[in-house]
């Protein structure tokens, strides 16, 4: 029997076969921010400076009476940070699906986790 054939070997390959899309698409995000170094979302706390890493699920330009902003969700397989560039309409390269790793001290806003002004490094295009 090789190392790989164990019961725990064979759980895992049920779990894969029985996993939904979604699943497996948030298993490989963290796997790949994990190997970036980043902290998964669901760890990151009120007032930690971070660095996350993971794929721009939305980004909407919201218009307010005192400040533009544009707004990014990003996930990264284990929960959601949205990221606010105050003052900006457009960044380039800053568009859904996009992999992108972002740095900055976590805030809460309406019981969601933000980063304004985030630090960011774009990966390159899949």
């Amino acid at each position: 029997m090789a190392a790989d054939d164990g019961p725990g070997s064979l759980r895992r390959l049920l779990r894969r076969l029985t996993a939904s899309e979604a699943e497996i698409e948030a298993q490989q995000l963290q796997r790949e921010s994990a190997r970036c170094g980043a902290v998964p979302v669901r760890q990151c706390g009120r007032g930690q400076v971070v660095s996350v890493s993971g794929r721009l699920r939305t980004v909407v330009y919201t218009p307010r009476t005192n400040q533009p902003a544009l707004e990014a969700d990003l996930y990264d397989g284990s929960d959601v940070v949205t990221l606010v560039w105050l003052g900006r309409r457009h960044i380039t390269g800053i568009e859904p699906g996009r992999h992108l790793t972002a740095r900055g001290r976590v805030a809460v806003r309406d019981d969601r986790k933000v980063i304004y002004n985030p630090y960011y490094e774009l990966e390159p295009s899949r």
